[in-house]
């Protein structure tokens, strides 16, 4: 175990500046919203603030505060944050991000869980400070069986793990393997129905609905990255723009934004997240995860472990509890009255507090 401390070198961040400066733009969108993807004037908008206003230095401070830590497991360099608790009878707790995101989703919630947890939030295989895998095989059941890893290295032998998007597959990975881990939460639970549904209920034409606008008009990124990430990186690598514009639209398509990023998120908080792609040129190698594990993404095999779920009215998939019932003990169901995709980011309060209700019942 090493401690680490996030230190972008000064001539990477001119660097960013400068292809900021010299971005080639393309011409503006034939339509008047968001339905042919990011606009031109607010991704420019962005990009300006990003180049002559936003200060890293300052944010990289409040990141900091937090033990940052690095240890190697297969092989492989990995990044986490290690928050101790006061708390004598705190539990260990795992938390989890997925794609587009980062450590920098849980910087609201971390503080308020160390009055009952010893968090610990790690970066994924590819993903921030984390190492990039040089061979294939990193999917979701590795990245599980390694966090397990990682836990009982910390002298964690009995812990809970919590998690959404690609951490919301690891973490139901975890659950299934057992072991160590005696709960799981999640905020973004991956279930079908077990059959032909001949009658559906409003709750269930809900969530057909919200699937099938995401094959229809959302999922280009993930054919992309789980076919051809390494071609998608090159594009992504030398243009920060590029990487800004792949990410934000997906802030505006996934939170509770009433159709605009900002208003769930600041602008600030949006291009923290943006930067631990960038200065870590993490587009191609997060995209890989894609690659490895979008096949199995929903791959069937029931948690055994009890389960709580907070479903977010805005989540990108709202599959109804008659389903999860079918993939996971559930213990604790909460549907919550606001927030998307990125819960621990958009609702900080309202995650922390089930977070909390949910594993006081399984300590």
């Amino acid at each position: 175990m090493r401690p680490f401390r996030i230190a972008i070198p000064d001539d990477v961040l001119a660097d960013l500046r400068d292809r900021l400066k010299r971005t080639r733009w393309p011409e503006q969108e034939c339509v008047d919203d968001w339905s042919q993807g990011i606009p031109l004037a607010y991704t420019s908008e962005l990009a300006t603030y990003w180049a002559d206003d936003y200060d890293w230095r300052r944010r990289e401070a409040a990141l900091n505060r937090f033990d940052h830590h690095t240890t190697e497991i297969d092989g492989l360099n990995l990044h986490f944050v290690h928050q101790r608790s006061a708390n004598p009878d705190a539990l260990p707790l795992i938390i989890t991000h997925g794609w587009p995101g980062s450590v920098v989703e849980f910087t609201k919630v971390i503080e308020p869980l160390t009055e009952d947890f010893h968090v610990v939030c790690p970066s994924l295989p590819g993903y921030g400070f984390s190492g990039k895998p040089t061979t294939t095989g990193w999917g979701i059941e590795k990245i599980a069986t390694t966090w397990d890893t990682l836990m009982a290295k910390l002298g964690y032998q009995r812990y809970v793990a919590q998690g959404g998007d690609w951490g919301a597959a690891v973490t139901t990975q975890i659950g299934r393997n057992g072991g160590n881990c005696i709960a799981i939460h999640t905020n973004m639970p991956m279930a079908f129905p077990s059959g032909p549904l001949t009658d559906p209920t409003d709750e269930e034409k809900d969530a057909l609905a919200a699937g099938e606008y995401y094959a229809k008009w959302d999922s280009g990124y993930s054919k992309q990255q789980s076919t051809r990430p390494q071609t998608l990186g090159y594009g992504l690598a030398d243009s920060p723009v590029g990487q800004l514009a792949w990410i934000v639209e997906k802030f505006w398509a996934w939170t509770d934004c009433d159709g605009h990023p900002e208003n769930a998120l600041t602008r600030d908080e949006i291009l923290d997240n943006v930067m631990l792609y960038w200065v870590n040129n993490a587009a191609a190698s997060s995209a890989r995860l894609y690659w490895e594990s979008f096949r199995s993404f929903g791959a069937r095999g029931r948690v055994e472990v009890p389960t709580g779920i907070a479903r977010f009215p805005k989540e990108i998939m709202r599959p109804p509890r008659s389903w999860c019932e079918n993939t996971y003990n559930i213990t604790r169901w909460t549907d919550m009255p606001r927030g998307g995709h990125f819960g621990a980011f958009e609702q900080p309060e309202l995650f922390v507090d089930d977070v909390r209700a949910f594993f006081a019942g399984v300590r």
